[in-house]
């Protein structure tokens, strides 16, 4: 088998996907790589015949009231029949211009917005509207960004908007060998050779699966490399043998480049991606239509939103 995430961003730069393969005493992970284009990529990986696990740090799924009315049976199909819909993925300067069919906000920052007044012009109610299940603060996490907000560090918007308008609305109506977890069904049950089954991986939410607590930030290289013992430790647990060039990274952060955070993400999200694969971590998805039809759900995550 093989197991690889990608840490995906607008920025081509720092787009960084870690592989592992999966062999009779474990797995063997190499050194986070660029992800290149992200259709060849996959196709290079399903062309070595094993069943392909691919967790990705994007959104894949929209929230249930946005979901409300539509004529799809469901998000994959949503997804399909964005290809070539370019106005879907403009993002609006002014709530004015905020409609279901186009609803990523704001291009730039304005006086006066509000997460609050985005989903009022989304006909969502209040700001939670704006947030799937799976994005909503947990016991053991703080919340993660709505599907449609682009401003700000806290936002996955832009990184939606890249991966589904140039990858996979296009490779999903182009019949692209991809099944999306959950909607396709169990993570387990849907590999297979010639397939590869994509998921949301929360790299914040697989560091807490995978024991790691991360001083200072991610984004400082030092803080990075005093978690080094942390990480091998999860390997360990998790059967992960490292390559040379990849022991050499964790030990030394990743490196000191703006690329360092994304390639330590693409490394935690992997173990996290393991961790499932291998029955560390349940497979788990809430009993809950909405979720699994439109929402979808985080990888490994198990606890509920609080509210």
């Amino acid at each position: 088998m093989i197991a690889a995430h990608a840490d995906w961003s607008t920025d081509p730069r720092k787009r960084w996907i870690s592989i592992a393969r999966r062999g009779p005493d474990g797995w063997r992970a190499e050194a986070p790589v660029p992800v290149g284009d992200p259709s060849a990529m996959v196709a290079a990986l399903l062309a070595e015949g094993a069943p392909v696990a691919l967790g990705l740090d994007l959104p894949l799924g929209v929230p249930r009231g946005f979901a409300a009315g539509r004529a799809e049976p469901g998000f994959v199909d949503f997804l399909r029949g964005l290809a070539g819909r370019p106005g879907f993925f403009a993002v609006a300067p002014t709530l004015t211009e905020v409609s279901r069919e186009r609803p990523f906000y704001p291009a730039r920052g304005v006086k006066g917005m509000t997460r609050a007044a985005h989903a009022q012009a989304l006909g969502l109610g209040d700001a939670g509207g704006l947030s799937r299940w799976c994005d909503r603060a947990t016991a053991e996490r703080p919340a993660g960004a709505p599907v449609f907000w682009t401003l700000g560090a806290n936002q996955s918007g832009k990184a939606a908007i890249a991966a589904w308008r140039d990858w996979l609305a296009p490779g999903l109506a182009a019949g692209a060998p991809y099944a999306l977890w959950p909607f396709a069904g169990g993570l387990h049950g849907l590999l297979a050779p010639g397939r590869a089954v994509l998921a949301e991986v929360y790299p914040a939410e697989a560091l807490r699966h995978c024991g790691i607590v991360l001083g200072g930030s991610k984004r400082v290289r030092a803080d990075r490399a005093a978690a080094a013992e942390a990480v091998f430790a999860a390997m360990a647990a998790r059967r992960v043998v490292p390559a040379t060039a990849l022991h050499d990274a964790v030990r030394e952060g990743f490196g000191a480049d703006a690329a360092g955070e994304d390639r330590f993400d693409s490394v935690i999200g992997l173990l996290g991606l393991i961790g499932v694969l291998d029955g560390l971590r349940p497979d788990f998805v809430p009993e809950d239509a909405a979720i699994r039809a439109w929402e979808g759900w985080v990888l490994g995550q198990t606890a509920l939103p609080r509210a």
